[in-house]
């Protein structure tokens, strides 16, 4: 047998309490989430705190305004992540189920969707507002990074969007029995590549010091629309590359597609996280050379 890692005895679940015949649990999913906006809130007061970072040492909004936008942006990611899983990866099903859509507390949030949700609350608060958007969408790429890492060590904590079978000395048997489905290998061997950490490590940890490092010793908020553009990139580039590892949706995958891939001819094509990450890419470098050649 090759060398793998049993998963952890992790629960998804940090402590349940039992309130009028009711279970209340903290779940890791649902603490990465506060701690992501915590951590983002952190980052964003920090830096509207240090006018020398900003076009003419003026600050895009006040510190105060802040928290009025995160209550917009946290509207945008709950109801753009849950409609872009509908629309993106189960139509089908929910348009037979209809009120299906409304269990949010069931699982089902898209990245892509949330953070077209945060486009279009950023973009409405900064016109009601005044606010200048580039610079406003630079402050919130720049502290977005720290939520993805989380979010990703919490998806392996729940065992759950693990990648595809794999070898490799690092490959994690995850339990469950969806997780032990792999042709040809006896259920409770399958070994995967934990692709969740995959994610954390390029989208969460390397995008975010590379972003910091632009800021604070670059000075990439004097060009503004540089940080998103760079954000929406490397986001993309690194959602790309995880895709090759990654296990796509059970609804993808079918006897004469085994790699579950959206969109495909003679076997080769991209999977929906490619597909959706590939306008990311194109965007995000677009914003990126614009600000350079104005700057």
């Amino acid at each position: 047998m090759q060398a793998v890692l049993n998963f952890p005895d992790l629960s998804p679940e940090l402590f349940s309490i039992s309130l009028f015949g009711m279970e209340f649990a903290l779940r890791w999913y649902a603490l990465a989430y506060i701690v992501g906006i915590l951590i983002a809130w952190r980052l964003g007061i920090a830096a509207l705190r240090r006018p020398n970072l900003w076009p003419e040492k003026t600050p895009p909004m006040k510190p105060e305004q802040l928290e009025d936008l995160i209550t917009w942006i946290i509207l945008g990611v709950i109801l753009g992540g849950r409609l872009g899983f509908v629309l993106f990866y189960q139509p089908a099903y929910y348009l037979s189920n209809p009120l299906e859509i409304l269990k949010v507390w069931q699982g089902g949030m898209a990245f892509h969707g949330g953070l077209l949700g945060v486009v279009i609350a950023s973009y409405l608060y900064a016109r009601r507002h005044q606010v200048p958007v580039l610079s406003m969408a630079d402050l919130i790429a720049h502290a977005v990074p720290p939520g993805l890492l989380l979010g990703r060590l919490a998806n392996f904590t729940n065992a759950e969007l693990w990648g595809r079978p794999s070898e490799l000395p690092w490959a994690v048997i995850f339990p469950g029995g969806a997780a032990q489905d792999c042709p040809g290998v006896v259920a409770g061997m399958c070994a995967r590549h934990p692709s969740q950490l995959y994610e954390a490590a390029l989208e969460g940890l390397l995008l975010g010091l590379a972003l910091l490092w632009l800021i604070y010793r670059r000075g990439a908020f004097h060009k503004p629309g540089l940080i998103m553009g760079v954000f929406l990139a490397g986001y993309g580039a690194s959602r790309f590359i995880v895709e090759f590892f990654r296990q796509p949706d059970a609804q993808f995958i079918s006897a004469g597609n085994p790699l579950g891939l959206a969109w495909h001819v003679g076997g080769y094509g991209l999977t929906m996280g490619q597909m959706l990450s590939l306008p990311m890419i194109a965007l995000g470098l677009w914003f990126a050379l614009r600000a350079r050649s104005k700057a």
